[in-house]
This record gives structure tokens, sequence and C-alpha cells, in this order.
């Protein structure tokens, strides 16, 4: 029995995700890719994943660099992610950005940042797993629903209302734990 990849990526497709945008100094300047494989691995030590095709122009700028910044996109973010979702576009030129203390700069108006020193980059298959290890964080509250990704196409999810609880803390440094 032959593997059908494209009939693969339609049911992975079933799957809603969340979208979110890498950021890097690349050779020349700082560089984006958008990404819906983003996920936190561990609370302690801070971890995050996201992945990359290894035959990507941007694969050796965000494998080789020291850290990665990471803006969650909210539902207003549609044309900045279909812009860094291409083949050709990586540049952050007439984007709106917020600069970090790790250098790459966040997406302004993101719904969270994450600043992040490279931990590890592990091949699997075509794609590397980039492993970041969280230095700062920031929360966005207001910042409106997130953008997702689901059965091709982009959509949002109503904002609800937040679980009973405190807040939490919106703006952490590695250091202060």
């Amino acid at each position: 029995m032959t593997f059908d990849s494209r009939a693969f990526r339609t049911a992975l497709g079933c799957f809603p995700t969340g979208i979110a945008v890498m950021t890097a100094a690349g050779p020349e300047s700082h560089i984006g890719i958008t990404v819906n494989s983003f996920t936190s691995v561990s609370l302690d030590p801070p971890l995050v994943l996201w992945c990359i095709d290894r035959r990507s122009r941007r694969y050796s700028a965000f494998a080789e660099a020291s850290g990665f910044t990471v803006s969650i996109l909210g539902s207003g973010h549609k044309a900045v992610s279909s812009r860094l979702a291409g083949a050709g576009e990586h540049s952050l030129d007439g984007i709106d950005l917020t600069p970090t203390e790790l250098g790459p700069p966040a997406l302004a108006d993101s719904l969270a940042v994450f600043e992040c020193a490279l931990e590890s980059v592990q091949e699997a298959g075509d794609h590397a797993i980039l492993i970041g290890r969280v230095l700062r964080f920031a929360r966005h509250d207001g910042a409106g629903a997130p953008l997702v990704y689901f059965q091709g196409r982009y959509g949002a999810l109503a904002q609800g209302e937040p679980p009973e609880g405190t807040p939490g803390r919106r703006i952490t440094d590695e250091s202060e734990n």
C-alpha cells in the first residue's frame, strides 16, 4: 500500500492550531517565519519547541542562531502571517515590531511574546525541531482573539472569560525565579 502524503496532510489539517511568528538574527538583518508547530515542552526548566523544514532558506539562520523570539499572533495579524509563511519573503521590513532584550524583535500587539535561547536542534524527517529555553515572556491582556489555522484556512476563536484565579505574572525574567 502506498502512503498518500497529500491525504495525510489534509487529515493533519483537522487539528486547529495557533499561529506564531519566530524571529531571529539573519545574515544581514532580522528575519521571520510563520509557524503553527509551536508548543510548550517543560515548565521546569521552561522549554518550548517549534519545527522548521530543513529545506527552507531560513533554516540555517534559525538553527545557527543563539536564540529566537516567539510572537503569538492575534486575529489582526493575518496579513503578516501570510507574508512570512511564503517561501520567498522573510524580511521584517515594514512590519510593526517591538524590541526585545534578546535582540530579535517581537511583533507589536502580539498576544504573548517569548524570548528564547536556543537549547537544541533535533533532526526529524524533513524538518528540524528547535527547542528553546524561555528567558523572558510577556502576556498582553486585551490584545484580542488568537489567530488559528484549520483545514488550510485562517480563522479566529472567540475570546471567552478567563478562568477563576489569579491572572499570573505578565512579565518574567529567569533571574527573578
